[in-house]
């Protein structure tokens, strides 16, 4: 299938896809739900793109590339959901942006739905034009490329549990957590979320880019840096945290790193 057809089917399908969670959003309570449907939705696009056949695409590239895409997306889904108890919670980021839409939030919010759809395309497309490479299968970038994406899903989940175990102790009710990889990086789970999709790139690209489509998928991490620290990401988060933890987390913003994991400041 020519790489722009596939571009339609899956922008119909992401664009059904966040249609969906914008109707299962709207409920009092279910906010949570469109992260769960996007997370779902790109994974499964993307895992879909990938084993699409293609002139030269070689199949045990394509599988594995699927894999860990569907590997990524239903660990972060079903963290969301656990996090949401069940799908019965509102994110404090929709909450907010529910609060400043006013009577305008229902169309708001759809078109924020639709949104993350054309982002979702994005991402998608890099996935699939990562399992698209005509090189022979392994090459060093694909091993390289691979491991980026394992060491991704394991880093992200283990900042999660990190934090839900914090959480579970009762003595850090209104605490800041620094323990772990949050010790380093104020949102070790954004970074490596961002570094899973640095991966796609490596593995697209290799030792020679033969298929222009591949240089594209560099959009993947520059959209998803973008998006993570400085709009949707990090931006709401910490303005919350700032008005629920106050000057608990205004000190924590100065001894430890917004994103990159690096030693905290002293001091």
């Amino acid at each position: 299938m020519p790489f722009a057809t596939l571009a339609l089917y899956l922008s119909f399908g992401l664009f059904c896809a966040m249609a969906l969670a914008w109707g299962l959003a709207r409920r009092p309570g279910q906010s949570g739900l469109m992260d769960v449907m996007w997370s779902l939705s790109t994974a499964i696009a993307g895992a879909c793109g990938a084993l699409v056949a293609a002139p030269g695409a070689v199949p045990a590239r394509q599988f594995a590339v699927a894999a860990l895409a569907l590997a990524w997306g239903v660990r972060l889904a079903w963290h969301i959901w656990q996090r949401g108890h069940h799908g019965n919670h509102d994110d404090p980021r929709y909450a907010e942006l529910r609060k400043e839409w006013g009577n305008n939030a229902d169309a708001r919010l759809f078109l924020f739905a639709e949104i993350q759809a054309l982002a979702a395309l994005i991402l998608a497309l890099a996935i699939a034009a990562a399992a698209r490479n005509p090189a022979p299968f392994p090459q060093w970038s694909d091993i390289a490329g691979l491991a980026m994406v394992v060491i991704a899903v394991a880093g992200e989940g283990i900042a999660d549990a990190q934090l839900v175990r914090w959480r579970k102790v009762p003595e850090n009710k209104g605490e800041v957590c620094e323990t772990g990889l949050w010790s380093v990086s104020r949102h070790p789970n954004y970074f490596f979320e961002w570094l899973g999709w640095c991966a796609w790139p490596v593995i697209a690209i290799g030792p020679d880019a033969a298929d222009g489509w591949a240089w594209l998928t560099l959009a993947a991490p520059a959209m998803m840096y973008a998006l993570l620290v400085h709009v949707s990401g990090i931006p709401p988060l910490e303005a919350h945290m700032l008005r629920s933890r106050g000057a608990k987390f205004a000190d924590s913003q100065r001894r430890i790193s917004a994103f990159w994991p690096v030693p905290r400041r002293t001091g």
